[in-house]
């Protein structure tokens, strides 16, 4: 049915009222080129803490970004209030573009990526010798996750004084990465946040760990003045640490140049959005052995390289082991 004649002219066309306001709506965005660059330190119930030159803002992401989220480590452009007074709230109207990205999944089969940090060039991943145990397969995991994103990996071994390191550092000898290992006596003396320091000096690194290995509690002696309310203790029934982390949170190192992340206390690490062809790339001292693997080789199967070249003594079959359990689990073929 037409409902104006055959030949309408603007007269005969009805425009709908706009019944929010009398301001018709665009597609254009506002350039608002006063906007102050920030960083994000922390992320709670839709408020972001930035950091804007020496002050800490309370933020909200402006609607204009759409679906566009801002993450912890995100450089980012606020307007609005940008004082930091009590009860104030400014806008982030502009996201920069990411240098890296730190993603996980909450399991294999969960295709929900969550990215935990932007921006980070290290991740330190904290494992204690003993209570809770460490967990070789985890620690695969977050370095997956870390070569994927383009991240150096650094291992931070406690509680030293409760097991010694030599069994879990001789099976990542091969992959020449950077680690330190430290005791719970060195944490009362400053002593184990003198030598991590040096390895985080001019550096943003993300921490990640299983909860109760001591990751919150070397960041509090990295970053004194910006003390947690509390660090957590081993549960004596299941083995596990409880959570004192409940959002990642960035702060400034004392006494160097370069940021901390901690994250909060993970229980597992998902790879989904790993291609497992590139897990491989977690494994620097097999990867070598794979020149003469089948087209497409899995890295698991009856007629792959790798068999010959651990047998021929140029890498631990530890390490083999490690990454087809890994790729097993990837491909929810076997258990973590």
């Amino acid at each position: 049915m037409r409902r104006y004649g055959k030949n309408p002219d603007e007269d005969d066309i009805r425009v709908r009222p706009n019944r929010k306001g009398n301001r018709p709506r665009t597609n254009i965005r506002p350039k608002h080129e006063d906007a102050a660059e920030g960083m994000v330190l922390t992320v709670d119930r839709g408020r972001l803490t930035c950091l804007v030159e020496d002050r800490v803002v309370l933020a909200m992401k402006a609607r204009e970004l759409g679906r566009k989220a801002a993450v912890v480590g995100d450089q980012v452009w606020l307007v609005g209030d940008l004082s930091g007074k009590k009860d104030t709230l400014a806008r982030i109207v502009r996201i920069a573009e990411r240098t890296s990205v730190l993603r996980r999944t909450a399991d294999d089969d969960d295709p929900y990526e969550r990215v935990v940090v932007a921006n980070a060039d290290q991740l330190a991943i904290v494992t204690a010798l003993a209570d809770p145990e460490p967990r070789p397969r985890l620690i695969d995991r977050c370095l997956v996750a870390a070569y994927d994103a383009g991240l150096k990996p650094l291992l931070v071994l406690t509680k030293s004084d409760l097991a010694p390191p030599d069994k879990l550092l001789e099976a990542y000898g091969a992959l020449d990465f950077p680690y330190v290992v430290t005791s719970r006596d060195e944490f009362v003396n400053g002593h184990a946040a003198d030598r991590v320091r040096e390895l985080l000096d001019g550096h943003v690194t993300a921490f990640v760990g299983h909860s109760g290995v001591g990751k919150t509690t070397l960041v509090n002696a990295l970053v004194p003045e910006d003390r947690r309310r509390s660090t957590g203790h081993v549960n004596a029934v299941t083995g596990r640490g409880r959570h004192t982390t409940t959002s990642a949170l960035a702060l400034p190192l004392t006494d160097a140049e370069g940021w901390v992340i901690d994250t909060p206390g993970v229980r597992s690490f998902g790879l989904h959005h790993v291609d497992p062809s590139r897990v491989i790339n977690a494994f620097p001292d097999l990867v070598p052995g794979t020149a003469n693997c089948p087209r497409a080789c899995s890295h698991d199967e009856k007629d792959c390289a790798l068999d010959a070249w651990v047998e021929e003594g140029h890498a631990d079959p530890a390490r083999l082991y490690s990454l087809r359990r890994l790729l097993a689990t990837r491909e929810r073929r076997d258990g973590d």
